[in-house]
């Protein structure tokens, strides 16, 4: 090759070169002492009741999604479940408020959902028969799963303004149906008095809304809502804070009474709203000590699944950051005002109204969604409920095909690999690159979770840890080192018995099918994520790297890294 071509090509090729950015970066990881705890079965994911027609801008993608008419006996979903061993799973959603339970003495009999406009939420009451509830128990006994169910918290009310209902909460139908659970002998895990989804009945046109303290653009286009947020200002339905307790707290006297011979008595969770200070500070005080075991509250902090700007907001970290203060201040709500109870996080679907289509559903989500674990569990978060395990455009699941989408993957990963305890984490990074480090689960060990933003920049990790540092308080601090020299001059942080062996790490790098951020398709270590012929889940496996080597992240990816021998005394 003369001189003239290779000057030719290197002079196409020198953009790219230029355009990629190499940045290195220090971590610290505190293996010391955990500053949270999760749930062991951290991960959860709901089911909602929304029928077929429930639709939002000009599309419908609840298909046969419903807890009433989801099938059941389709392979996929029965794999996909059993995979998580014992995946948590919320049953609920806006159209709860409107489910009659078919049981006991109902005063006239109840009718499947039929859309409604003029009615609350945009349909007609619903019905549970106990047969379909009997279907349900037969299918979550099957497959492992640990369930929530949400319980209609209107049912007896008056609606006395276009959003406020008063009067005391009717538990008839709920006694009957809590009775009838416990009579079959089904397990459940916790009881949840209250809900708020992601919609509510009000048409805007050209107008912007309050919508969990942000103000969002309809963009001047008709769009329906359909949903209630009975806590704080209440969307669609409002209950005042002290008739909320007096009802939760005679919820809790029922559960008492009908478990009174049945072993394990479930949890009981409230409220199933957007969190508002003093909302839920007036909840705690009249519900008091002993009644509510876990706070849930939902986010949908992208805004509305119609806007175009969703996946900027996602890659953006100013904005992944803003709903921290709401982690940050319910936690101050539950220490000062409720010590007995923890937070979950009882519904999350990043974009609210079904999702955002080809942006929810694709690679670019898990950006948003696993930043929003990791975040979460920092503030003490025991639970996340993803908004859906299917239905909708964010449902784990593909609605139709029962096909795993990538954030499927995110869930499952991060269960396998990201243990109870929650470590800090410092680096001299930019704010593009995310980090959460937690024990491994269930192996010694610690699990660092990273998450590259950025579009142009290949970060280059050095890992300490706080062991290893102050066991050599001699060493000058203004001395550098590289990652390999530290680990030749100090107590290896990953542990004294192996010093013999070759040391591997485990990287779990997860990208996008030909780079195409909005792919269906997510690559592990390079290979498409797919099921097997046997409709069964892939195997997650991850590549051995040896310890010494350089760890990297590439732009616009996510890595799982584990430290097997990473010494820690609180990771065991």
């Amino acid at each position: 090759m003369g001189f003239a071509s290779f000057l030719l090509i290197f002079l196409a090729l020198c953009p790219a070169f230029l355009a990629q950015i190499v940045e290195d970066t220090e971590f610290l990881i505190d293996g010391t002492v955990k500053i949270a705890e999760t749930d062991d079965n951290y991960v959860c994911a709901t089911l909602d009741w929304w029928p077929k027609e429930k639709c939002n801008y000009n599309e419908c993608p609840w298909g046969s999604a419903s807890l009433i008419n989801l099938d059941l006996s389709h392979p996929f979903l029965a794999n996909s479940i059993q995979a998580f061993n014992h995946l948590r799973l919320r049953l609920g959603g806006s159209l709860q408020n409107r489910i009659i339970y078919d049981v006991g003495n109902l005063e006239s009999p109840c009718h499947p959902f039929t859309k409604q406009g003029d009615e609350l939420f945009g349909f007609s009451n619903g019905c549970l028969h106990m047969d379909r509830w009997d279907e349900l128990n037969s299918f979550f006994n099957k497959t492992g799963a640990l369930v929530t169910f949400g319980l209609n918290a209107l049912r007896g009310r008056q609606r006395t303004s276009k959003r406020v209902w008063e009067g005391n909460w009717d538990s008839s139908n709920a006694h009957d149906f809590i009775d009838y659970t416990v009579s079959k002998g089904y397990q459940i895990h916790s009881w949840e008095f209250g809900i708020i989804a992601d919609n509510f009945l009000l048409s805007f046109f050209g107008k912007s809304l309050l919508f969990n303290r942000s103000w969002i653009s309809l963009n001047n286009s008709p769009t329906w809502f359909a949903g209630n947020e009975l806590s704080g200002k209440g969307i669609g339905a409002k209950v005042d804070a002290k008739q909320y307790g007096e009802d939760v707290i005679h919820l809790n006297n029922l559960i008492d009474q009908l478990y009174k011979h049945f072993q394990p008595r479930p949890l009981l969770l409230a409220p199933g709203g957007f969190y508002d200070k003093e909302w839920f500070e007036t909840f705690l005080e009249v519900s008091g000590p002993g009644t509510v075991d876990a706070l849930t509250h939902h986010i949908y902090n992208l805004g509305p699944g119609s806007d175009l700007n969703l996946v900027n907001k996602i890659l953006n970290p100013l904005h992944l950051n803003k709903i921290a203060d709401t982690f940050n201040n319910l936690i101050q709500t539950i220490e000062i005002n409720g010590p007995w109870t923890s937070a979950w996080v009882g519904e999350a679907g990043g974009a609210f109204n079904n999702g955002g289509p080809n942006v929810s559903n694709t690679f670019v989500n898990s950006f948003w969604y696993l930043d929003q674990l990791g975040m979460a569990a920092i503030y003490h978060t025991k639970v996340y409920c993803r908004q859906t395990f299917i239905g909708g455009n964010y449902g784990l699941l593909d609605t139709s095909t029962f096909v795993p989408n990538p954030d499927y993957y995110s869930a499952l990963l991060w269960h396998r690999l990201m243990g109870k305890g929650v470590l800090a984490v410092s680096n001299n990074a930019s704010s593009y690159l995310r980090s959460y480090a937690h024990c491994t689960r269930h192996r010694a060990g610690v699990t660092l979770l990273l998450i590259n933003l950025s579009n142009q920049t290949h970060y280059g990790v050095n890992i300490e840890s706080s062991v290893s540092i102050t066991s050599h308080v001699k060493e000058k601090s203004n001395h550098k080192s590289s990652f390999v020299q530290r680990l030749k001059k100090t107590i290896s942080w990953v542990g004294r018995k192996s010093s013999d062996v070759t040391l591997s790490r485990e990287e779990y790098h997860l990208t996008p099918l030909d780079g195409n951020l909005q792919s269906r398709t997510m690559l592990l270590n390079g290979k498409p994520l797919q099921l097997t012929e046997n409709g069964h889940i892939p195997s997650l496996s991850p590549v051995l790297v040896n310890l010494k080597s350089p760890i990297s992240v590439s732009p616009l990816s996510i890595k799982f890294i584990v430290f097997p021998n990473f010494s820690s005394p609180v990771c065991t």
